[in-house]
């Protein structure tokens, strides 16, 4: 829930994986002369789900990437008007939060205890998928630092032998250069 001012528009972002199911509801404050428009859009800028003057809905949508999603809520004030805040509530569920379960037990024709282990069972599934993400996302970072690490260990070698040989010149170079200037033998 938050504050939105006339004539500016308030965006919320979230990453989400391909074929997650995404549903929202909004309520506006109503204002007198004033509209308030919302839009879902995913970061190459394609419309999943938009509507002018809101007062009150759902939206649900089904991403098809791993992207960045963003709900916008853009105030519209006339000039001739001036504005106030409005007040903008916002709940959105992910994933297997979501599903309509009522509505599932109702058409499968299932028992409410069934309806509960079909829960607990999208519920376990969602568990392992995040898990088995958060496994892969180690791997690349453990990947990364590995290869971080053999990198600097390269340019530390070769920032030491780049030491050494401007040393060892820098010392051959000043002992000519005293010999040449007879200042030692």
């Amino acid at each position: 829930m938050w504050s939105l001012a006339p004539n500016t528009q308030k965006c919320l972002k979230e990453e989400l994986h391909a074929n997650v199911l995404v549903a929202g509801e909004y309520e506006v404050a109503d204002a007198n002369g004033q509209r308030v428009d919302y839009i879902v859009r995913d970061s190459k800028g394609h419309i999943l789900s938009q509507k002018d003057s809101i007062n009150k809905g759902k939206f649900t949508f089904v991403t098809e990437t791993y992207d960045t999603f963003e709900v916008c809520f853009i105030s519209k004030v006339p000039p001739e008007r001036r504005g106030i805040s409005q007040e903008v509530f916002l709940n959105i569920k992910v994933g297997f939060e979501a599903k309509n379960y009522e509505g599932i037990g109702e058409a499968a024709k299932l028992k409410p205890m069934e309806l509960e282990l079909k829960r607990l069972e999208d519920l376990s599934e969602a568990i392992v998928q995040d898990f088995t993400l958060m496994r892969k996302r180690e791997e690349e970072m453990r990947d990364t630092n590995e290869s971080t690490n053999n990198r600097v260990l390269f340019f530390s070698i070769f920032s030491m032998v780049c030491l050494l040989g401007l040393a060892t010149w820098q010392v051959l170079y000043l002992r000519r250069y005293f010999k040449a200037k007879k200042l030692i033998e």
